[in-house]
């Protein structure tokens, strides 16, 4: 396994990255998976919340703050192409969550601005979890026409009441968009293919009444998942005062790894790709 400096300005391991592959001989995939926000690094909430636009001449306008926590990125792409030419069969998959997710959709988005057709051949596809906006509508435009052709290569998976992927805001003074296929999970773990997940700027009166609704059913099913579903999925004591603490906030709790991972191992992820 590679760890990777995923911020070369700063000279630290601010964000980081895990290459690894599946097995040592016959190598088939190989994961590139960015690191989320750390809850106590300062960097990286100054980073999140940097809305600031950095322009790309021809590509569109990306998230400043995501773009400065990924760095150009030279190391990272140098030690990927360096594996995958002493693993001929093998293909790679880039991942991550919240902020990683942010950085997994912009690594791949940087080599195809770079050129980097080799490395893009060998790309199986984009899977980010809880990721926010990244960029504007053009930014979007370029990414779909580089990732997802000839076939959809990068999904975004959305926990029910999830706030990141809702910000920064997708309205006319922001200007934030979404682009590639969403999966939406709800509190049931049943997921669909949308174009965009409900209620996609989070505040909306109309919601309200739902959002406290499901951080309910949230927390009474941290008591029962363990005994309904089996003792790998028991919640302890810190996660359940997190689900109480969404009756207050409700678009928090989700955000955590638990439910996502609760959504690849219990949610049947749709197979089809017409949107709802």
């Amino acid at each position: 396994m590679l760890q990777c400096n995923a911020t070369d300005y700063q000279e630290r391991y601010s964000s980081e990255a895990f290459v690894f592959n599946d097995k040592a001989a016959d190598t088939e995939l190989i994961v590139v998976a960015f690191r989320g926000t750390e809850p106590f690094d300062a960097v990286q909430w100054c980073a999140d919340f940097d809305f600031s636009w950095y322009e790309i001449p021809n590509v569109g306008k990306v998230h400043g703050g995501f773009m400065k926590e990924l760095g150009l990125q030279k190391k990272l792409g140098e030690k990927l192409r360096e594996v995958l030419r002493h693993k001929e069969k093998a293909k790679f998959l880039v991942t991550g969550h919240s902020l990683g997710g942010a950085l997994a959709i912009l690594f791949p988005s940087i080599l195809a601005l770079h050129g980097e057709d080799w490395l893009l051949s060998r790309l199986e596809g984009v899977y980010t979890f809880g990721q926010p906006r990244v960029g504007d509508l053009k930014f979007g435009e370029f990414v779909e026409q580089h990732l997802d052709k000839p076939k959809k290569r990068y999904f975004r998976y959305v926990y029910c009441n999830d706030i990141v992927p809702r910000v920064p805001y997708d309205d006319s003074a922001l200007l934030f968009k979404h682009f590639g296929t969403c999966i939406y999970f709800n509190s049931l773990y049943k997921g669909k293919v949308v174009k965009e997940e409900p209620n996609k700027n989070y505040f909306s009166l109309w919601t309200v009444i739902p959002k406290y609704m499901n951080a309910g059913w949230e927390f009474i099913r941290s008591f029962l998942i363990g005994h309904v579903i089996g003792q790998d999925y028991k919640e302890g004591w810190f996660m359940r005062c997190l689900r109480l603490l969404a009756l207050v906030a409700p678009g928090l709790t989700p955000h955590t790894p638990q439910d996502y991972v609760n959504c690849t191992r219990l949610g049947a992820s749709p197979t089809s790709n017409k949107l709802e």
